[in-house]
C-alpha cells in the first residue's frame, strides 16, 4: 500500500468526532427531567458525545506526526518547520478567527454581557491562541463555548515538532525503527509528568468555581485537569500510532479489519463506562474521556483500517467523507446557532411545550440543517480559498530556483 496515499477510515473518524461533538450539544438542550424513562440509557450515552474531542486530538496526532514519522525512516531531514506551521495556520486560524468575532460580538450585543476590560482581554487571549493557560481566559468568548479546543489543539501543534527534534538527532536517528517508537513512548511519558505536576501543584481555589457560575466557573471546574499538556498526551497517542502504521506491513489482509472493528467497539465501550460519574469521564490521572483507553482503541483503528481489506472503504463513504470535510466549520459554528435558536425562538427545543421531546427532536433536525450549512459554506468560501492560497505559497517556496 501507498503509504502516502488517503488514509483508509482517517475519514469515519473525523465524521465520528464531529458527529459525536454535536449530538452532545444537542442533548444538553434536552429537558432531561421530562425524557420517556425508556429513552433514558440513550440520551445518557449521547451525552458523553464530548469524548469526540478526544477522538480528534488523536486524529490529528495520527496524521501531522506521519510525515515526521516518515522522513526519519528514510534518513531525511526534518521537515519543513514552516510549512507545517503554514498549513496549520491556513487551515485552523481564518475560520476560528471568524467564528471567534462572531461569537465575541453577539455576548455583548444579544446576550447582553458588559463589554468589559474582562470580556475583551478574553477574546484577544483567544485571538492569539493563548486562552488555555488560565481558567480566566479558558473560554475565549461567551457565544461559543466549544472554541475552548482549538487553542489545546494548537498548543499540541508547537509540543509535537518538539518532541521530534530528539528522535532526528544524529545520533539517536541511526537507531532502529522500533527504538524510536520507543522513545516517542518516553514522550507520552514526560507529558503525563507534566499534567501529573499541573494537577498536583496547580489547583484552582473554591471560590466561584462550578457551572452555575457560568462559562468561567465551569472553566475552574474543569481546570486543571483540562490542561493543554494532558492533552498533548492524548495527542501524543495519535502520534504514535502514525508511527506504527507507517511501519506495518503494507499487505492488506482481513486481520487488520477482525482488529478495527474491534478497536471501533472497545472505542464505544469506553462512552457507558462514564455513567455514574462525571460528564467529562475523567479517568487515569484525572485526564478526561476515559483516558487512556478511548485513546488507544482510536490509535490502534487508525492504526490497521489503512490496511484492511473492506472495513474502511465501508466507513469512509461519500456521508462520512462529507461529514469530516466540513466538521471543522460545524464545530466551531455549532454552538453559536444552539445558543441564538432560544434567544430568537423561546419555544425551541421543546421549551414551554407539553411534547419536549417532539420539540426538542424538530429544533435539533433545524439546527442541524443550518449548521450543516453553515459549514458547508465555510468550509467553500473561507477555510478551501485559505488552504488553496496556502498551498500556492508553499509550491513557490519549495520550487527549485533556475536561472
Amino acid at each position: 500500500m501507498d503509504k502516502t496515499a488517503r488514509l483508509g477510515g482517517a475519514d469515519f473518524m473525523r465524521a465520528v468526532a464531529c458527529l459525536m461533538v454535536l449530538v452532545h450539544h444537542l442533548v444538553l438542550r434536552m429537558n432531561f427531567y421530562k425524557i420517556p424513562p425508556s429513552l433514558d440509557l440513550t440520551f445518557i450515552l449521547a451525552r458523553f458525545g464530548n469524548h469526540g474531542v478526544s477522538v480528534f486530538f488523536v486524529l490529528s496526532g495520527f496524521l501531522l506526526a506521519r510525515p515526521f514519522w516518515l522522513a526519519l525512516d528514510k534518513a531525511q531531514p526534518l521537515p519543513s518547520l514552516k510549512i507545517y506551521a503554514m498549513r496549520r495556520a491556513a487551515r485552523i486560524l481564518p475560520g476560528f478567527w471568524v467564528a471567534l468575532t462572531v461569537g465575541f460580538v453577539i455576548s455583548f450585543t444579544i446576550y447582553g454581557f458588559p463589554l468589559d476590560a474582562e470580556l475583551v482581554s478574553r477574546y484577544v487571549a483567544g485571538f492569539f491562541l493563548m486562552s488555555q493557560w488560565h481558567w480566566r481566559t479558558f473560554f475565549p468568548v461567551q457565544g461559543d463555548g466549544p472554541l475552548w479546543s482549538i487553542p489545546f489543539e494548537t498548543t499540541c501543534y508547537v509540543l509535537l515538532p518538539i518532541g521530534f527534534l530528539l528522535l532526528f538527532n544524529e545520533k539517536l536517528r541511526a537507531r532502529s525503527a522500533l527504538v524510536s517508537r520507543l522513545l516517542w513512548i518516553g514522550t507520552i511519558a514526560a507529558a503525563l509528568i507534566g499534567h501529573w505536576l499541573i494537577v498536583t501543584y496547580l489547583p484552582t481555589d473554591s471560590a466561584g468555581r462550578g457551572w452555575q457560575y457560568g462559562f468561567q466557573g465551569g472553566a475552574k471546574e474543569w481546570m486543571p485537569r483540562y490542561n493543554p499538556i494532558g492533552f498533548f498526551a492524548i495527542f501524543a497517542i495519535g502520534a504514535l500510532a502514525a508511527g506504527i502504521q507507517t511501519i506495518v506491513p503494507a499487505r492488506r489482509s482481513t486481520i487488520y479489519d477482525v482488529i478495527g472493528a474491534l478497536a471501533i467497539i472497545m472505542g464505544a465501550w469506553q462512552l457507558p463506562q462514564s455513567i455514574g460519574g462525571p460528564g467529562e469521564g475523567y479517568a487515569w490521572l484525572g485526564i478526561p474521556y476515559q483516558f487512556p483507553l478511548l485513546p488507544l482503541a482510536v490509535a490502534i483503528a487508525l492504526c490497521t483500517l489503512p490496511q484492511s481489506l473492506l472495513l474502511a472503504k465501508v466507513l469512509d463513504n461519500r456521508l462520512s467523507r462529507y461529514v469530516a470535510t466540513v466538521s471543522f466549520g460545524v464545530y466551531i459554528w455549532q454552538d453559536i446557532v444552539l445558543t441564538l435558536m432560544p434567544q430568537l425562538l423561546p419555544s425551541s427545543f421543546g421549551s414551554g411545550s407539553d411534547d419536549v421531546l417532539g420539540g426538542w427532536i424538530v429544533s435539533s433536525l433545524i439546527a442541524t440543517a443550518i449548521i450543516f450549512a453553515i459549514g458547508t459554506l465555510s468550509y467553500m468560501l473561507l477555510e478551501r480559498p485559505v488552504i488553496d492560497w496556502a498551498r500556492t505559497r508553499e509550491n513557490r517556496a519549495t520550487r527549485p530556483a533556475t536561472a
